[in-house]
């Protein structure tokens, strides 16, 4: 009997340490559960505020969509005042975007701002052109657009605009400008001095 008896206490330890084992981890569980539920008007504001973003964003999107087309359109008919209506509609999507999207979809936007600063010069409002490009540079200081042949966005339409005087060769060389760009400024210096 003694041996029956042993066997039966050493089962039931072990069964009373895997039990006691399992209310404290139940008991941390349970601790864990009951802290303080964050505030979900935090997740909503947040929720709003997004949501608003994706909006403006869609909003964006859908008016320069519709800016890349009248640019299409102008490019195919060989239509001044279809750049300058290109230029004027991408200038109202930025402007109606307003100042809480401005950290989204820089890049993007960046593009198509460019475009409609390019689009002004293509419909021969360069006085536009210059100011959005100045407006360019407000709004996105310390960035730049970078052209296929690595050249300076900034830099060419600047030269190119006239919002800069053509600078002496040595100035020239170190803006960040298409070697033939830099080339037909220098031809066209030549020939106004002489």
């Amino acid at each position: 009997m003694h041996g029956i008896k042993s066997k039966f206490t050493r089962k039931f330890k072990c069964d009373f340490r895997s039990m006691a084992g399992a209310m404290g981890l139940s008991a941390i569980l349970l601790s864990s559960a009951c802290q303080s539920i964050p505030n979900t008007s935090e997740g909503i504001g947040f929720r709003e505020a997004r949501f608003k973003e994706i909006f403006a964003m869609d909003n964006y999107r859908s008016c320069v969509d519709d800016a890349l087309k009248l640019d299409t359109d102008a490019r195919s008919k060989r239509n001044s005042g279809g750049y300058i209506a290109s230029a004027r509609l991408i200038e109202k999507c930025e402007a109606d975007l307003g100042p809480e999207v401005s950290h989204i979809a820089v890049e993007e936007r960046m593009r198509a701002y460019a475009l409609g600063i390019v689009n002004y010069a293509k419909g021969g409002d360069l006085s536009s052109s210059q100011k959005n490009l100045e407006k360019f540079r407000k709004a996105f200081k310390g960035y730049d657009l970078y052209l296929p042949n690595g050249a300076s966005f900034i830099d060419s339409m600047t030269i190119l605009t006239g919002k800069k005087t053509i600078p002496n060769p040595y100035e020239l060389t170190m803006l960040n400008i298409n070697p033939k760009t830099e080339t037909e400024f220098e031809r066209l210096k030549y020939w106004t001095k002489n």
